[in-house]
């Protein structure tokens, strides 16, 4: 049961943090890389990768922290795992695709470690608050 309370926690902070990001960086993007992006958005990869990532966080960065009460852990945890997991889409990019610029996969590494972070940090103040 705490696993369920911890990934519904995890996975509102996702949605509503991730929801400000995509907002505020839509023209970036668009700027960037809209000559690789499909003319329609698919939903299914999507809600499959936010599944799975916060699957990964609450698993592997979360948990750990609350059992432990380690924010500093919690906190070097998150970064680390909000960088490799936004680095394996970006660098994987950067080798495979002609086009991918330098300056998204620099974005993105910084926004995955920040966004693991700042969802991390939020879902173990909230799960503490009612334990």
């Amino acid at each position: 049961m705490n696993y369920i309370k911890m990934y519904l926690i995890a996975l509102l902070m996702f949605v509503l943090v991730d929801a400000v990001w995509l907002t505020v960086s839509r023209g970036l993007y668009q700027k960037e890389i809209g000559h690789l992006l499909s003319t329609s958005f698919k939903l299914l990869p999507a809600v499959i990768f936010y599944l799975l990532f916060l699957v990964g966080l609450v698993y592997f960065v979360i948990n750990p922290a609350i059992n432990s009460g380690d924010i500093k852990t919690l906190i070097f945890s998150a970064l680390l795992f909000g960088l490799v997991t936004y680095a394996t889409y970006d660098l994987t990019n950067l080798a495979t695709m002609k086009d991918w610029p330098v300056k998204i996969t620099i974005i993105d590494l910084i926004w995955g470690s920040s966004l693991s972070t700042i969802i991390s940090l939020a879902t173990y103040y909230i799960y503490n608050l009612f334990k």
